[in-house]
């Protein structure tokens, strides 16, 4: 979880992250999102896991103010109300998953004090939903936490025996309840670690090596793939979209 208040917002690259984006303004202004195609959304939102892929998104404004949470897939129903697969790779309005609970957040979050205050209110919210919803299959929250948990280096093909199911139902309960097969969700965490230990200052052939890629220009291809710019370039942005911590069990970090 974390909080921007931003007076000028340039065109941000938005980078691919392995979670849902639960993004709740505030502010004097909304911010603005746009994607390929001319594809335009304001205001709080939420979006799907990998949005930003190919390096398609931007996200721009003035006199921004928000909070920023990171939803793991396996809690992400029980807190939107609506399931990782029904977003896929779209954003989606809070106002339409929520109604006028979406614009009640709004002005509690705008009339509070401190960015504390606001952590609480938006954490103490989120656990009241997602004690209202029922949660994934076991089995397959096990599994994403196996894949998290080995930083994309899991042996994807031995999950299922390792649940006891057969390869094609973890396959379809995986996607159909988090939004992604289960090797897309491994190149995705893999990524985003890479990503990080890039922002780090660590250099991109030590990247490679440490984080399971097969070279140099493998990790290149990934870069480019996920963000359409080099991993130098990642390694220099400002990014809003990068946070390696999921909630729950997040750390509030005002900005």
């Amino acid at each position: 979880m974390a909080g921007f208040r931003v007076r000028d917002l340039d065109a941000l690259r938005m980078v691919p992250h392995p979670a849902m984006t639960l993004l709740v303004e505030f502010g004097a202004s909304s911010p603005v999102l746009d994607r390929d195609g001319g594809r335009r959304q304001r205001g709080s939102m939420v979006a799907g896991p990998g949005l930003g892929s190919g390096g398609s998104v931007r996200v721009w404004g003035e006199n921004v103010e928000c909070v920023q949470v990171r939803l793991s897939p396996v809690i992400a129903r029980a807190v939107l109300g609506v399931s990782p697969a029904d977003i896929g790779d779209a954003v989606v309005s809070l106002e339409d998953l929520w109604g006028p609970e979406a614009s009640r957040i709004r002005e509690r979050l705008g009339g509070v004090p401190s960015w504390q205050d606001r952590f609480a209110l938006v954490d103490a919210l989120l656990a009241r939903r997602h004690e209202a919803e029922p949660p994934v299959d076991p089995e397959v929250a096990w599994a994403w936490r196996r894949i998290v948990g080995s930083r994309g280096r899991a042996r994807v093909d031995g999950l299922a025996a390792e649940v006891g199911w057969s390869r094609q139902r973890l396959w379809s309960r995986f996607r159909s309840q988090l939004g992604l097969a289960p090797k897309q969700a491994e190149k995705l965490v893999r990524f985003d670690h890479a990503a990080h230990r890039l922002v780090a200052g660590v250099a991109a052939a030590r990247v490679a090596a440490d984080t399971g890629y097969a070279d140099q220009s493998h990790l290149h291809r990934d870069v480019m793939a996920f963000t359409g710019a080099t991993p130098a370039t990642v390694a220099a942005e400002p990014f809003l979209a990068v946070d390696d911590i999921a909630w729950p069990g997040s750390v509030p970090s005002p900005a």
